[in-house]
């Protein structure tokens, strides 16, 4: 039973004692993450039925709760940490991250305001100053932390619609010209959602087609901005990709940024999960006419082994964010207003955690050097498995691997596409049961593509082996089943 006072917190002895067991717990647990399988073996419902239906009447102990993440918890949980999770953008935590999360919560501050948070709002400035020099960009663009891309993208599709010539944040979408935003078949669903939730609408998204690299094509863009603007759409954002969710592929910036330009249209680059590459000098060719853009996101917590959750929104245009959201109650104004930054003002929020402490301890932890020397490691590991299925005679690689996620298929001589689709979804289930392995897929040109990225933090070069075994031998057994 819970031995705490009638009133009050947890007493600092207790806190310590467990606090001590908590961080051995997790020590154990990333040091032999490898141990577990990826994904667990459970059915729906398995984790609830060892759940009570209602709260406990009267308190537990810690020892009671701590037992019970290894005996309902664990089993159920899917091992983002494991070196062999290559699905979807993995995000992984480092040691350095996961202490400043727990500092984080000990502080537990509000940073809505300067004076609620002075050093989480300095705090951020400075290092998002110091994050927008690794990515490369103009001292212009300044930077706010949210927690996703998605609503990092919808505050910079607010931001486009705030700019167009009518009065919106007064007036509302009633009466508003009929907008149009434009990405291309491979954005991310983000990109949609965020639009519907700023209401255009399903109508008001225009897809681009994109070329054999699953690039949005530029001529196709521009045809699309003279088509709509003849037929009554106002088109008022673009937004490019660099690193699809798909393939990671990279559009052509550089030409949409002119197109944008010349049309007077917000540009808005989603860049999160490759756009801490540009941090990597050989990798700036895939960023040419990021500085033209008006807004561009990044999550270090996809490949900056950085806590989830934290995404920063990078614009030229600070001042149109700002006048979109900014609505200061009597209860929030203070005396420093006018000399201090107010994050509140940049947001739908007004509840803001203290995320930069664990960029800061990231960054300060691993050093840039060491930093680019882990995404290097990546691409060169993803460049190795691409290379592997190009050498293979029954695969077939299904896109560029620009960055470390590799699309590709088996694809034995003399098969249909109907049937080749049919045996790599096989291929894809079988391999995600072992639990040595954890993948997923999309599908390309009605193809279902296999889809590996390689991006944490603790996976090396014996794992992406292992994975490439694994492969193999489900790929040879299902094929001997077939005959």
């Amino acid at each position: 039973m819970n031995k705490n006072k009638s009133f009050g917190d947890m007493h600092a002895e207790e806190f310590r004692k467990y606090g001590y067991e908590l961080i051995d717990w997790v020590a154990n647990y990333l040091e032999n993450v490898a141990s577990f399988p990826v994904l667990p073996n459970i059915k729906p419902g398995d984790v609830k039925a060892h759940l009570p239906l209602s709260a406990p009447r009267i308190g537990e102990s810690i020892d009671t709760m701590i037992a019970d993440v290894d005996k309902i918890i664990m089993p159920g949980t899917t091992h983002w940490q494991h070196p062999n999770f290559m699905a979807y953008f993995n995000s992984t935590a480092s040691g350095p991250g996961i202490l400043a999360e727990l500092l984080s919560a000990a502080f537990n501050v509000n940073a809505m305001v300067w004076k609620s948070a002075p050093a989480s709002t300095e705090l951020e400035e400075t290092v998002l100053n110091w994050f927008r020099e690794l990515m490369n960009l103009p001292k212009e663009f300044r930077g706010i932390i949210y927690d996703t891309a998605s609503v990092s993208s919808m505050h910079a599709i607010a931001s486009a619609r705030e700019s167009v010539e009518y009065d919106i944040r007064k007036k509302g979408m009633s009466g508003a010209p009929k907008l149009k935003l434009y990405c291309s078949e491979h954005a991310h669903s983000s990109i949609e959602k965020g639009s519907l939730t700023l209401g255009i609408g399903l109508d008001g998204i225009r897809k681009i087609p994109v070329d054999l690299e699953f690039r949005m094509i530029p001529s196709e863009l521009e045809n699309a901005i003279k088509e709509d603007r003849a037929n009554g759409f106002l088109p008022f954002c673009v937004v490019a990709t660099i690193g699809t969710t798909s393939t990671t592929s990279v559009d052509p910036v550089d030409r949409i940024a002119a197109i944008c330009e010349n049309e007077k249209i917000w540009l808005h680059v989603d860049g999160a999960h490759a756009g801490v590459t540009a941090m990597l000098p050989e990798m700036n060719n895939h960023f040419k006419g990021l500085e033209r853009a008006d807004s561009f996101v990044v999550n270090p917590h996809k490949w900056l082994f950085v806590p989830v959750d934290l995404s920063i929104l990078f614009t030229r245009k600070p001042e149109v964010l700002k006048q979109a959201f900014s609505l200061v109650a009597e209860y929030l104004k203070t005396a420093e207003d006018s000399v201090v930054e107010n994050y509140m003002d940049y947001g739908i929020q007004l509840g803001r955690r203290f995320r930069s402490l664990k960029l800061w301890f990231v960054l300060r932890y691993f050093g840039v050097e060491g930093l680019q020397a882990r995404l290097r490691e990546h691409i060169r590991l993803g460049q190795l498995f691409a290379k592997w299925i190009e050498e293979h005679a029954q695969f077939e690689l299904l896109a560029p691997t620009p960055f470390s996620t590799i699309c590709f298929r088996a694809k034995p001589d003399g098969w249909n596409e109907n049937k080749l689709n049919e045996l790599n979804e096989k291929l894809l289930n079988e391999i995600n049961s072992t639990g040595k392995l954890f993948i997923t897929h999309t599908k390309l040109n009605d193809k279902f593509t296999l889809r590996l990225c390689i991006s944490g933090i603790r996976t090396e070069e014996e794992h992406v082996k292992l994975a490439w075994e694994v492969i193999q031998n489900i790929f040879r057994k299902l094929i001997d089943s077939y005959s």
